[in-house]
């Protein structure tokens, strides 16, 4: 279905505010391969309020992760787009084509503006933390890179109980994805001076940054290595159980959508496992055949649900 025709089923007339939606479509089109394919599942409705999110959290991503920036400019970039953000927030308006398709997002589906700054304040880590000693520190950070994302998303798929009973297994869902991306991008992560996998697990098992650093470079793992990435994929599946209720929380027309996210994500772990968690010599990714095998019957549940 075209953005047109997503545009019009959620409503949205205004032609700049249609032109900012476009544009946060066409960010999670471009980046979000697997995230966007999962998107197709929900009703054309729904999709653009989950694209606008989708696409401030990129925007701030990219700057981030900008490997031309020293750390001055990514600051002054942070900090750029955060006083936008609070700027539209309290003014309830923006200039900006993305925010003000966020911001038109979060009226309609009254996601709490907490979710936001929380994920800024992760986004602010990002810049100076590059080594998490405990998994105690990890959550911190995981809250609100990950958690929230599950809880902006939340009320856009619409439950069938209590929003807030649903809540605990939306942010565990979130968490589960990027603790995934965690394990599949250890090497490019290392490139970024960045280790995510907690440091007081890796040496239960006598890894550190520098046998992970000499595995990158040697394009190859040993034993230990193997043995601390098979416990992080242990502890990854433990939070994709805590999170798979809530799938059955979700109105029934979104339940579609997010088992096939479920399963694309999950099938990463299964690639990393049959690769023999050789993460470090290449990036494991789940292929075009196999997404749209997931996919295809989840557009086929989607329609019969929205039919229903």
């Amino acid at each position: 279905m075209s953005a047109e025709r997503e545009l019009d089923a959620a409503g949205i007339t205004g032609p700049q505010l249609r032109e900012a939606y476009r544009r946060c479509r066409a960010l999670n089109a471009e980046h979000g391969r697997t995230y966007f394919l999962a998107t197709r599942a929900l009703s054309p409705g729904q999709r653009p309020a989950v694209h606008a999110l989708y696409g401030f959290a990129r925007r701030v991503d990219d700057i981030v992760d900008d490997v031309h920036s020293g750390l001055s400019r990514k600051v002054e970039g942070l900090a750029a787009a955060e006083a936008v953000l609070a700027s539209a927030l309290d003014r309830g308006t923006s200039s900006d084509p993305v925010v003000a398709a966020l911001l038109d997002t979060v009226r309609r589906h009254d996601i709490p503006a907490v979710h936001f700054r929380d994920f800024m304040a992760s986004m602010r880590m990002d810049l100076t933390v590059t080594d998490y000693a405990t998994r105690a520190e990890l959550t911190r950070y995981v809250h609100g890179s990950a958690a929230v994302i599950g809880l902006q998303v939340l009320p856009v798929l619409g439950t069938v109980v209590p929003r807030e009973e649903a809540e605990p297994a939306a942010a565990a869902l979130g968490i589960a994805f990027q603790l995934t991306n965690f394990i599949r991008d250890v090497r490019e992560d290392l490139d970024r001076d960045r280790v995510y996998l907690p440091a007081d697990e890796l040496a239960a098992f006598g890894v550190d940054r520098d046998r992970l650093l000499w595995a990158r470079d040697a394009g190859r793992v040993d034993d230990r290595i193997r043995a601390a990435l098979r416990d992080q994929v242990h502890r990854t599946r433990q939070v994709y159980a805590r999170a798979l209720p809530g799938i059955a929380m979700l109105a029934p027309r979104s339940r579609p959508c997010v088992s096939t996210a479920y399963r694309l994500y999950g099938r990463i772990l299964d690639l990393v496992e049959e690769a023999d968690y050789d993460v470090l010599a290449r990036r494991v990714t789940v292929s075009t055949g196999r997404r749209l095998a997931v996919a295809l019957p989840a557009f086929a549940r989607a329609v019969l649900a929205r039919t229903a």
